[in-house]
């Protein structure tokens, strides 16, 4: 069975969107259901990366209005005799759903806040926990809701990962850096920053079980749509740091399980950081970050650090100190996240749409 996905790509939207449709596509793929993508991307990286996967891609014009994105939906669905439609991206709304239920396709519809008016959806899909059915109110009595970190998805590159176990040693010495797809405020410099104050003046002679920073080593992970390479290669040339920048990484399964903290945006990439265990230090560069990363830092999983204008780079030192001297806070943090997320997320939804 042929499933049509619509969904985008950019610097301003990020890759989220497309990467939790890609964590959904890749169960479907093992079940012998067949992926569609119809989206604008504008990434090279990304196409190559859906191609890989066996993912048959269709392309939109960008800056597409409203009314042809539904009218070339349908027909993509129509033509591909695709009976379910996945949308997500906070650009749809009830008139996309609407329309896509009267053309008779069925809607599995992605919503992280409650913000559409009203719900036509066959199935609403909130992952986030304390994702709460008030939010969708306002939706037809057929309409199922999806809510929780029950459904979590995660690409299939994590589910090998379901038994390792994680070593938390005394002092964290591999940090791992990953501000999302994009960044395109390049959040990723004032963490590079805040630890050139930690770590690039010269070490005084230690003192007994006090960090070595010849130890240290920092691997930081640029999205594919990441316009600030260059700049931060130039800048981290200039450090006395061991720091690594790597893009459009395949492997990111074996760097979080390589770290022993991470610095990382909000957004579905903590909902791998918690599947793998890894402690981290979180900051929101989206609005809808916000919630689910104050609620995760209330209940221990993770510290949060809040917006990323708000956090100066003393603030993100202090933090990662914190952090690194705390064996007892990451065990912590590292069992509640692997107790949170099981990695059966997308065998759930498919469940619901059979």
């Amino acid at each position: 069975m042929n499933i049509l996905f619509r969904a985008d790509a950019s610097l301003n939207i990020g890759t989220g969107h497309l990467m939790r449709c890609l964590a959904l596509a890749q169960t479907m793929l093992n079940q012998k259901y067949n992926p569609i993508l119809l989206t604008n991307i504008s990434s090279s990286f990304l196409d190559q990366r859906l191609v890989n996967e066996d993912i048959k891609v269709i392309y939109l014009p960008e800056n597409i209005d409203n009314f042809t994105d539904i009218q070339e939906t349908i027909k993509t669905a129509k033509n591909n005799n695709s009976p379910w439609v996945i949308v997500d991206g906070y650009q749809f709304n009830s008139e996309y759903q609407k329309c896509l239920k009267e053309a008779g396709l069925k809607v599995l519809f992605f919503d992280d806040y409650g913000h559409c008016n009203y719900y036509y959806a066959d199935l609403i899909l909130n992952q986030n926990l304390g994702a709460d059915e008030s939010l969708y109110k306002n939706r037809e009595s057929y309409t199922q809701l999806l809510l929780g970190n029950h459904y979590t998805l995660l690409r299939k590159e994590f589910l090998s990962w379901q038994q390792w176990q994680r070593i938390i040693k005394p002092l964290a010495t591999k940090i791992l850096i990953t501000l999302g797809g994009s960044d395109p405020d390049n959040v990723t410099l004032k963490v590079i920053k805040s630890l050139k104050l930690i770590f690039d003046p010269p070490q005084p002679p230690l003192k007994r079980g006090e960090f070595d920073r010849k130890e240290l080593e920092i691997i930081v992970i640029l999205g594919g749509s990441n316009p600030h390479f260059n700049l931060l290669k130039s800048y981290c040339d200039t450090l006395n740091l061991n720091i690594k920048l790597k893009q459009n990484i395949i492997n990111m399964p074996e760097l979080m399980a390589w770290a022993d903290l991470a610095i990382a945006a909000g957004g579905s990439t903590n909902w791998e950081l918690l599947f793998m265990g890894l402690p981290s230090i979180i900051i929101t560069i989206a609005d809808n970050q916000i919630d689910i990363a104050k609620k995760l830092n209330k209940m221990g999983l993770i510290i949060n650090l809040g917006w990323h204008e708000d956090g100066t780079i003393e603030i993100i030192k202090n933090a990662i100190l914190r952090l690194i001297n705390s064996p007892i806070k990451r065990q912590e943090m590292s069992q509640k996240g692997r107790k949170l997320i099981d990695g059966y997320g997308s065998m759930r939804i498919l469940e619901k749409m059979d």
